[in-house]
């Protein structure tokens, strides 16, 4: 009887092990390149690991990775996913330049109507067009920033002369192309740099949103904002990407990549995209009290803007006819998605 017991205890134990193994959260780790305070990790990804531990009733959990926490720079995060080093991250394709050439019609000038419905139309693009070019990864979402502004530490700036010799930091090929455009001398540079850059004067000023400008406290490192009329479409955005290893995807159990299925897709890059747009207003406001002199650039201005651009896209397509892609088509898909989504 005293080894039926045993066995019994035994049996138990062992079940009681497995039922914990089977319990135990799958812990994904989350890196971007912004701080712990700025919206993308207490909102934007934080409310995606809430929501994938939610529906996953806390078997797939995350810890978020700030600041290039697991080593690394910004143009690396892509690989990082790719490789392993990080389960998912969120960065810009644009800081590897020229290696998802499909995705930079989104910034090209002036396509961009608003952030909501310009993260849909990237979603439904990428889906339908720009695939290939992340074939080694599981994209959750593919999304963008609301208006870029120019921020100036010592000019303000009314019209396109005023840009002309500044050196002015931009995010990716394109918005670095669009500046040379307009008669400024473009600094390619990832956005944490940008306050160093601009408090030693390797830099006049930088093109970004508001919403990244408060995180960097551009506030008290610059004094002017160039802000384009927001009833014309934007100067620029940027894309971004949230990239998952493919490895890991693989790795999950059918139902827990239901729940990863669930929670990526058009409906996330809106929500990112919507996020970090609406973030724009209490950016705005923290350069009106920081003291900033903000400019609106009248449509008038902007179509002297547009003229100097235009050649942009021209060049764009037939950068992609070069790699046997119809650019010309891709700008035309692209533009007609923005416009189905915007209101």
């Amino acid at each position: 009887m005293k080894k039926v017991f045993k066995h019994a205890a035994i049996a138990a134990a062992l079940i009681s092990v497995m039922g914990s193994a089977q319990a135990e959260a799958i812990i994904l780790k989350v890196h971007h390149f912004l701080g712990p305070s700025s919206i993308q990790h207490t909102k934007m990804l934080r409310t995606w690991c809430d929501n994938i531990a939610k529906d996953s009733k806390d078997r797939l959990q995350c810890q978020i990775y700030p600041a290039m926490q697991l080593g690394g720079t910004p143009p690396q995060l892509y690989d990082q996913a790719r490789d392993g080093v990080a389960d998912v991250v969120w960065t810009l394709p644009g800081y590897s330049s020229g290696r998802f050439p499909k995705m930079e019609v989104f910034e090209l000038p002036f396509m961009m109507t608003n952030p909501e419905a310009t993260s849909r139309a990237t979603w439904d693009y990428y889906e339908k067009f720009a695939k290939d070019e992340f074939k080694d990864v599981k994209v959750l979402a593919m999304h963008v920033h609301g208006p870029g502004n120019i921020f100036t530490a010592k000019k303000q700036i009314k019209t396109m002369a005023d840009i002309k010799g500044l050196k002015l930091r931009g995010p990716t090929r394109l918005t670095t192309k669009l500046l040379a455009s307009m008669g400024a001398t473009p600094v390619g540079m990832p956005v944490p740099a940008v306050p160093d850059a601009l408090s030693k004067g390797t830099i006049d000023g930088a093109v970004i949103p508001y919403e990244v400008a408060q995180t960097l406290k551009i506030e008290e490192l610059a004094r002017y904002t160039a802000e384009t009329d927001r009833g014309e479409n934007a100067l620029y955005t940027t894309v971004f990407v949230v990239p998952m290893n493919k490895a890991k995807y693989e790795s999950l159990p059918p139902d827990l990549k239901k729940v990863i299925d669930k929670n990526s897709g058009r409906e996330l890059s809106a929500f990112l995209g919507k996020t970090q747009g609406d973030n724009d207003v209490p950016g705005k406001a923290k350069m009106i009290a920081g003291g900033h002199t903000i400019t609106i650039i009248p449509k008038g201005e902007l179509d002297v803007w547009k003229r100097a651009s235009a050649s942009l896209s021209i060049e764009w397509i037939s950068d992609m006819e070069k790699k046997g892609v119809n650019g010309a088509n891709l700008v035309h898909e692209a533009q007609g998605l923005i416009a189905k989504y915007t209101k």
